[in-house]
């Protein structure tokens, strides 16, 4: 009986530390993926990928972040007013400030390894996209950590197909269709007052007197020096942050209780919904940061089947793979243009219930760090056969609201395969 209740116990824990990294939002270290792919249609094989990926997981920025942390709890500390935990974190806070803020925005070596890890499973997945002959183009934003990981994907698929043929690039000329918008301005234009009345319902919710008591021992001190609400948020971001740097031998994990995470992330989650995704209470201006990436997607994809067809220069390279490596600003936009669904999830959903949002729309599901969407285009030799694709969201099939266009039913493949004829004139317009 003893060893039961131990491997319940343990089981409670593994799960719940595994919410709590999923609570991390987009801070959410990518998890491996473990689902088994649909067959495609027979006859058909893959020949074509088009990807755009988030960089993988990085320190927390801006490095202010940390050194207001530690600020923060020294002050308190030479004053006597930390509690026995509230040493402890100025303890971590110290390492942070002098460990991570130099670092506040680079890729981490989790991150580097994530790249790595969607390159070689992309390879054994799709093996005929990747043969001798291939063709692979990548671009990157000019952001350090996004040209490290196109690096770090590189690596790997050189490593697991020394013959490819790769070119790589990042130049603020890419950033037409790689990042385009001004986030600030983004959020700026989102935020109307519709929006803030949710987002003050949300934070009702967002206690921060029980954790402020906890590292603080003076009631009256926290009430005239400490932002609670301010130093919270900081605590949350930073300590969401530290699951992508395993090397670091801490977390924060210990200044929260359930009700208090669960209710930090919910109103993150509606943030980023408010901000990029569909939302009914803000313009939508942040989906037009994906429509230029939607728009490449689609003509490359083109050019790339025209130039497949028998009457193509055969002595002319063909490319068999787009790589992108950018930003969560824009693939949370861009996975809400697509409307992908799986289970309960709907990026595209469009919804006014904020409280109730985390059961349809998640953002740790949409940018985990290194998430990636991937359009993998399949023909088949026998004459006449369109051309099919899926797309997968974090290496994981979707199902697309898109229609077969045809009088007869038997020509339409099932999800998550779709003509692509069907597919481009449903995201065209």
């Amino acid at each position: 009986m003893k060893k039961i209740l131990a491997l319940l116990l343990t089981m409670a824990i593994s799960g719940f530390a595994q919410d709590r990294h999923q609570m991390g939002s987009n801070y959410y270290a990518y998890p491996t993926p473990t689902a088994k792919y649909t067959k495609a249609p027979a006859g058909y094989k893959p020949f074509y990928l088009s990807h755009y990926g988030r960089h993988g997981s990085r320190f927390h920025q801006p490095a202010d972040h940390y050194h207001a942390l530690y600020n923060t709890l020294a002050k308190a500390d030479s004053l006597g007013k930390l509690t026995d935990l509230g040493k402890s974190l100025l303890e971590r806070a110290k390492y942070l400030d002098e460990y991570a803020a130099p670092r506040a925005g680079d890729l981490t070596q989790l991150g580097v390894a994530q790249h790595q890890g969607i390159a070689k499973r992309m390879v054994k997945n799709f093996p005929e996209v990747f043969k001798n002959d291939a063709y692979v183009e990548a671009y990157a934003s000019t952001s350090v950590r996004c040209v490290v990981s196109m690096a770090a994907f590189l690596e790997e698929l050189h490593a697991q197909k020394p013959k490819v043929e790769i070119h790589q690039e990042s130049g603020k000329y890419l950033m037409s269709f790689i990042s385009p918008l001004d986030f600030g301005k983004i959020i700026n234009e989102s935020n109307t007052p519709a929006w803030q009345k949710e987002n003050e319902k949300l934070y009702s919710h967002v206690n921060p007197t029980r954790m402020m008591r906890a590292i603080f021992n003076d009631s009256n001190y926290i009430k005239k020096n400490v932002d609670g609400g301010d130093l919270l948020s900081k605590i949350y971001e930073i300590g969401n942050s530290l699951q992508g740097s395993p090397e670091i031998e801490f977390n924060f994990d210990d200044l929260w209780t359930d009700e208090e995470l669960t209710a930090r992330w919910h109103a993150q989650n509606a943030w980023w919904y408010s901000v990029l995704g569909n939302n009914s209470f803000a313009k939508k201006q942040g989906l037009e940061n994906a429509r230029p990436l939607l728009k490449n997607v689609l003509d490359e994809a083109d050019k790339v089947i025209a130039a497949d067809t028998t009457k193509a220069d055969k002595t002319a390279k063909k490319t068999t793979a787009t790589l992108r490596f950018g930003h969560d600003t824009v693939i949370i936009p861009f996975a809400v243009l697509l409307q992908l669904e799986n289970g309960s999830m709907n990026t595209g959903i469009e919804t006014a219930d904020m409280e109730n949002l985390h059961k349809v729309w998640r953002d740790y599901e949409i940018t985990p760090m290194a998430a990636n969407v991937q359009f993998i285009f399949y023909k088949s030799a026998k004459k006449g056969s369109p051309i099919l694709v899926k797309v997968m969201l974090n290496e994981i099939e979707q199902k697309l609201p898109v229609t077969c266009d045809t009088a007869t039913v038997k020509n339409c493949p099932a999800a998550p395969y779709y003509r692509w004829d069907d597919v481009r004139e449903f995201y065209r317009k």
